[in-house]
């Protein structure tokens, strides 16, 4: 039996205790079906990218966590909160997750607890590079991989990496990850206006995909508050850009068409916790709230805790906090 073991402070890593906001949702995603989060930075982002479209504030980029949390701490959330009706124990961060110091037992440990619940990784693939994340990930039921551009130059305006993170040893990983993974891989690629759009850049992606065996490749585009002033595409691009590709590559375009209702109570502290991690929709939130949720909705809207934050035809909420977070970072690029 795995045995969960208490960490010192040897790699000189701060020790966040447990807080409600490990565990966030569960949430209907539109992809990987009833989601329940494991945020493996509550605290604060702790990314080494530091990208355009990113739904948290700008921030400097890193190579590892600072401000961690035990594996005890987590479990000991996340068995508060699993049951059988999730789909999908999903390890994401403000940030990037695979930064997480100890990914491998943490992994290890939620396979014993999970029974038929799948267990999902959301990552920007940068780590691969690293023999000992590949290897964790390798354990995962669900893993996504972020791939954005193929050129250096695309690849460093979009995603803003950490320093000497490369996206041609990126690339590599990534194809040797596909050929020996055995479980559900996804790819996203997620298109920026003016920058990853052009016909040059998709060749380049379509010519990597094609060595690259994985479940589906998600298109989409900014959808959701991005960090910096940028915009994404319309649908009608979308689909030509999913035509320009391998008619026998999995192609998807995000949509958040055909979910199916998950009518469940939220307090004050959920909504605000959850709408911390994710921006909802009103569509969103008639599929996933209750009707006193609804009206909890309402009174952090009075009050003024919730914000509207409007993207294209869409309107998110967003807790006003982050809102100004972002409008007092935000930048030119």
């Amino acid at each position: 039996m795995y045995q969960l073991k208490m960490h010192s402070t040897s790699l000189k890593s701060a020790i966040v205790s447990a807080q409600n906001n490990i565990i966030f949702g569960p949430i209907n995603s539109r992809r990987f079906g009833m989601s329940l989060g494991i945020d493996l930075s509550p605290a604060n982002k702790q990314c080494n990218f530091d990208c355009l479209y990113c739904e948290l504030a700008p921030s400097a980029t890193v190579n590892k966590q600072t401000q961690t949390i035990c594996v005890a701490d987590i479990i000991t959330a996340l068995k508060k909160h699993l049951h059988d009706k999730i789909d999908v124990i999903t390890l994401t961060a403000n940030g990037e997750p695979t930064l997480y110091p100890y990914l491998d037992e943490l992994i290890d440990a939620i396979n014993e607890i999970k029974e038929n619940t799948q267990t999902l990784i959301l990552t920007n693939s940068a780590t691969l590079v690293n023999e000992k994340v590949f290897a964790s990930l390798l354990k995962l039921d669900e893993v996504k991989l972020s791939l954005d551009a193929i050129s250096s130059d695309i690849f460093r305006k979009i995603d803003r990496p950490h320093q000497d993170i490369n996206i041609k040893n990126i690339v590599q990983r990534v194809i040797d990850f596909s050929k020996i993974y055995t479980g559900k891989l996804f790819i996203e690629i997620l298109f920026v206006h003016g920058l990853n759009d052009t016909q040059s850049e998709i060749q380049k992606l379509g010519d990597v995909l094609k060595q690259i065996k994985c479940q589906r490749i998600d298109i989409g585009t900014i959808d959701r508050p991005p960090a910096y002033p940028i915009t994404g595409v319309s649908y009608k691009e979308l689909h030509d850009i999913a035509l320009a590709f391998d008619a026998d590559l999995p192609i998807h375009i995000a949509s958040r068409v055909h979910a199916e209702a998950n009518n469940v109570y939220h307090t004050k502290e959920d909504i605000l916790n959850t709408l911390d991690k994710r921006p909802l929709t009103m569509d969103d939130i008639h599929l996933l709230f209750d009707q006193k949720s609804i009206e909890n909705l309402e009174d952090l809207l009075t009050c003024k805790k919730i914000s509207i934050k409007k993207v294209g035809n869409l309107e998110f909420y967003i807790p006003t906090i982050n809102l100004q977070r972002k409008r007092k970072k935000n930048k030119d690029f």
